[in-house]
C-alpha cells in the first residue's frame, strides 16, 4: 500500500480511505486485510482484470485514431520463446520500424505459462511460443512447424553428417536449456520415448552460455531452427535432428481472444506471418 501511494504521489492513510470510499460503493471489499499487508479478495481480482481489459482497450482506441491521423504510432508488446530472441525477432522489429519508426517495443522472454499468465493479464499484445496455449481464450494467428536441430563443434565426429538421430547424441556429453524452455520439454519427451534419462554435462538459462560451452567442448546442444544464425560462428556447426517418431513442434502466433489489438501490433502480427510463411511451409505438421 505505501509503494502504491508513492507511485500516486499520495499519502498512505489517503490511498487507503479511497480503497474503503470504492469498497463503499461497490458493496463488497477488493481487499483482504491481513496480519502484515492485504491481498486482492475474488472481487479485487475481478476488479483488477476489468481495468487491465479497459486499459488495454484504452490502448487499442488510441493506435486507432493516431492511425487515423496518419501518425502511425504506438506501442506493442511481446512474449516470446528464446529461439526468436536471437534472430527472427530483431530482424522483424527493424524491418517494421523501417517503415514505422514512431512505433516503439518492449520484448519479454517467456514460453509455456509464463506466455499465457502475460496475455491473460494483459501485459503483453502478442505471445510468440514453440508449445500451444491451450486456453479458451487465446486465439492462434499462425502456426509453423520447427523441427529442432543438435548443433556442436566444427571438428565434433558427428559434425561430418549430415543429419543426426537423437540416439546419437546420446553418446556426448549434453548442453541444454533448463526446463523452462520449450526445446528442453522436447528433448525431454524424445528421451522418455527411448527410456533415456537426460543428465545434461551442464544446464543454463542462457544460450551465450550453452553455444560459448559447445563450441570448447565435445558437448552437443540443441536449438530450433528459427534460432540458429544464417551463419553460424565457425567454431560451431547445427545439423537436423530426425524425429521420426515425434511430429515436430510448432511455433505459435497467438493474442487473447476476446481483444481487438492495436493496430501497430495487428500489422506486426501479419508482417510476422508472411514472414514465417515464406520460410517455412505450415502445412508440413
Amino acid at each position: 500500500m505505501r509503494q502504491a501511494a508513492e507511485v500516486l504521489s499520495i499519502t498512505p492513510s489517503a490511498l487507503n480511505r479511497r480503497v474503503i470510499a470504492l469498497e463503499e460503493e461497490l458493496g463488497v471489499p477488493i481487499f483482504e486485510r491481513l496480519g502484515r499487508g492485504v491481498r486482492l479478495s475474488t472481487a479485487g481480482e475481478l476488479l483488477v482484470d476489468l481495468m487491465r481489459k479497459h486499459l488495454a482497450e484504452t490502448a487499442t482506441m488510441k493506435s486507432r485514431i493516431a492511425d487515423l491521423s496518419g501518425l502511425r504510432r504506438g506501442h506493442i508488446s511481446v512474449a516470446c520463446s528464446q529461439a526468436v530472441l536471437p534472430h527472427f525477432l530483431p530482424e522483424q522489429i527493424e524491418q517494421y520500424q523501417t517503415e514505422f519508426p514512431q512505433v516503439t517495443f518492449s520484448v519479454t522472454n517467456k514460453d509455456g505459462a509464463e506466455a499465457a499468465a502475460a496475455l491473460l493479464n494483459y501485459s503483453v499484445d502478442l505471445a510468440i511460443v514453440f508449445e500451444s496455449l491451450k486456453h479458451s481464450e487465446f486465439q492462434t494467428l499462425f502456426a509453423v512447424p520447427q523441427p529442432i536441430y543438435a548443433f556442436m563443434s566444427d571438428d565434433h565426429p558427428l559434425a561430418r553428417k549430415p543429419t543426426l538421430k537423437f540416439s546419437d547424441c546420446l553418446d556426448y556429453p549434453l548442453a541444454l536449456p533448463s526446463n523452462r524452455y520449450a526445446v528442453r520439454k522436447a528433448i525431454q519427451i524424445m528421451a522418455d520415448r527411448g527410456n533415456t534419462s537426460l543428465s545434461p554435462a551442464i544446464e543454463a538459462d542462457s544460450y551465450v552460455l550453452l553455444q560459448a560451452y559447445v563450441s570448447k567442448t565435445n558437448a552437443i546442444g540443441f536449438e530450433l531452427q528459427i534460432g540458429l544464425p544464417s551463419e553460424f560462428d565457425a567454431a560451431l556447426v547445427a545439423r537436423p535432428l530426425e524425429q521420426p517418431r515425434l511430429a515436430p513442434g510448432l511455433l505459435y502466433i497467438v493474442q487473447r481472444k476476446d481483444r481487438t489489438l492495436p493496430v501497430a501490433a495487428a500489422r506486426f502480427a501479419q508482417q510476422m506471418t508472411e514472414a514465417l510463411a515464406s520460410r517455412y511451409d505450415p502445412d508440413q505438421r
